[in-house]
């Protein structure tokens, strides 16, 4: 017979456990993440790995070291290098930085406060930017999964920023979030973001034994590592293509009947993404067909029905040039509904 004192025992010993795995799973994940981003900053004199010169400091560069005869190198507010003062042959130093002239024509110095994010995500895809939980900026990925955002004239403080990438289905990714120290006149680099893939699953219920379809999209030609929960975990892995899209046919005869959530990550070059957003689904008896989310246009969605097109247009029609038209009708806010306006609803227009 247990006595009552040893059974409490077990179970303080148990949430222990439980706390302690929470821990290291945390920290872990911590550390997975912190380690793909890389933050410098511009105008604190230390020349760091995103930048080629930080004010005085020039490495050991001049002109004639950058291609030029002679001349006075220099280092611009973005700390990289101005050469406007370098000349070739041919040039004399007079005629490279304008020839002189009468006092009073020096250029003051802007003191510019910017932060500047980059990283990689899916080509062609959007990527949002979150300032202290709130949107910031947006941004088109290129064709080489690259992306840049610059935040200007910000405060000099302590910010919250966020990133989360959305695939050309519109799925999004799970949110990566860091806390970065503004300082006031420095430009701060943030490079490294490793945006995390999106998974989807084509059906909300399979029947046990037949395939589920787990998909996504991440850099490309990056190694994805699939993730199913059951009473043991299962890890697969897959690559994504030239486009960032993978795909994986999960056999469901290994799970048991009930609810499992999947997951996945992406590694490239010794660099790992955070996991995605966890997904579900259900083993059972039948087979559900999952149904791709509509995207949601940003902005001409006028009547509220996920679409753009011709009932919106008739209600910017009714303000075209009426004053004070509603604030969900003047799409870039100038007050007035007018050829902008109907610029902007084109982009969006869904049909």
């Amino acid at each position: 017979m247990v006595s009552k004192k040893f059974r409490v025992i077990l179970i303080l010993i148990s949430i222990l456990i439980i706390i302690t795995t929470a821990f290291f799973k945390s920290e872990i994940f911590a550390a997975e993440i912190t380690a793909t981003i890389k933050i410098s900053l511009c105008g604190d004199s230390v020349i760091g790995a995103e930048e080629q010169c930080d004010g005085a400091t020039l490495g050991g560069a001049t002109c004639v070291s950058r291609g030029f005869s002679g001349g006075a190198l220099a280092c611009g507010l973005s700390c990289e290098f101005n050469t406007l003062s370098c000349y070739s042959s041919g040039a004399s130093s007079s005629s490279a930085t304008g020839g002189g002239g009468g006092g009073g024509g020096g250029i003051t110095a802007q003191v510019v406060t910017n932060v500047i994010f980059s990283g990689r995500a899916y080509p062609k895809s959007v990527v949002t930017l979150l300032k202290d939980a709130q949107i910031a900026a947006t941004t088109v990925v290129g064709e080489d999964a690259k992306f840049q955002i610059t935040l200007s004239d910000l405060s000099g403080g302590n910010y919250i920023f966020s990133v989360y990438g959305e695939d050309k289905k519109g799925f999004r990714s799970s949110l990566l979030t860091f806390p970065v120290g503004v300082t006031s006149g420095v430009t701060t680099r943030v490079s490294g973001i490793f945006v995390a893939p999106t998974i989807a699953v084509d059906k909300i219920e399979v029947k046990r034994g037949d395939n589920i379809a787990i998909f996504g999209q991440s850099v490309p030609k990056t190694e994805i590592t699939i993730s199913v929960n059951s009473e043991e975990e299962f890890f697969n892995k897959t690559d994504s293509d030239s486009d960032g899209v993978y795909l994986y046919n999960f056999d469901t005869s290994v799970l048991e009947m009930g609810q499992h959530l999947a997951k996945s990550k992406s590694s490239l070059d010794g660099e790992i993404s955070s996991f995605s957003k966890a997904v579900g689904f259900t083993v059972g008896a039948k087979t559900v067909m999952a149904e791709e989310p509509k995207k949601v246009p940003e902005k001409g969605d006028l009547n509220n029905d996920k679409r753009v097109n011709l009932v919106d247009f008739s209600v910017a029609a009714y303000w075209y040039k009426r004053p004070s038209p509603p604030t969900s009708t003047d799409l870039n806010n100038d007050g007035k509904v007018n050829l902008v306006d109907f610029s902007i609803m084109a982009f969006y227009w869904t049909g």
